[in-house]
């Protein structure tokens, strides 16, 4: 749950913001200004005429090549080196309609445009954001980096934030780490970390059991522990089979 003074925020820039249906050249720096504030991150610096130099910047340009080798200047709405490209509309289009999901695709392929035309020494950044001004803002992420297709985040059930999900504390801090870690988002990293947690206990677990046991012994039984457990997981086995066994048998140890 949020502090209440955290909470306050929040709902101040929500009442602020709902349904405000300005063009987005008026509203939309405001908006992610005060988007900024609102998850205590810095607000984007002023650009430069060395564009090199601009690294988190509003209108960040982007020389865009069409198929005959022209080149026509791209601006990217807000642009955050090694973190995201971010295109922002107005659609004035309601939430659930097909309208608003075909404005946020072009949203979408426009930054997505941006992003493959980004000189060479620039990392391609692991989010891309389409954000309909003070309605919803879309993630979408490519953590290797490498301009490859970038892919609802964290899924495509949950990838699009409403203002109203802002009360949500996960959600307030998934934006925050978009601005100033993106790749602590990364769930292969997760997944890693876990692992190695996951096999530090389990060689603890081996060694104490070693005391008692041979090694060959104990090596057995545990994968098949693991095996029994993951057959579970996936279904070779009734849901929760092996866990309610070793519930039913943990003050009985030989058996």
């Amino acid at each position: 749950v949020l502090p209440s003074s955290r909470l306050s925020d929040v709902e101040k820039f929500i009442a602020r913001w709902q349904g405000k249906d300005g063009s987005e050249k008026a509203n939309y720096q405001l908006f992610l200004t005060e988007l900024c504030h609102l998850l205590t991150v810095e607000i984007p610096k002023p650009a430069t005429a060395d564009n090199q130099i601009n690294s988190y910047v509003f209108e960040r340009r982007v020389d865009m090549a069409d198929s005959k080798g022209k080149s026509t200047p791209g601006f990217i709405d807000l642009y955050k080196r090694d973190c995201f490209v971010l295109e922002a509309k107005s659609t004035r289009k309601k939430q659930g309609s097909g309208g608003l999901d075909m404005a946020l695709e072009r949203a979408y392929n426009q930054a997505d445009g941006y992003i493959k035309n980004l000189p060479q020494y620039e990392k391609k950044p692991p989010f891309l954001i389409v954000t309909d001004v003070g309605h919803v803002l879309q993630l979408y992420s490519e953590f290797t980096c490498s301009g490859s297709t970038y892919t609802a985040f964290p899924d495509s059930h949950s990838h699009r934030i409403r203002l109203d999900d802002l009360r949500q504390p996960h959600i307030l801090e998934r934006l925050r780490l978009i601005w100033l870690d993106p790749h602590s988002l990364d769930p292969a990293k997760k997944a890693a970390l876990v692992t190695s947690e996951i096999a530090k206990h389990l060689a603890e677990l081996a060694k104490s059991l070693e005391q008692q046991y041979d090694a060959e012994v104990v090596a057995s039984f545990l994968m098949r522990c693991l095996f029994s457990m993951f057959a579970e997981d996936v279904g070779l086995l009734p849901a929760d089979s092996f866990k309610s066994l070793l519930e039913r048998l943990k003050d009985k140890p030989a058996s």
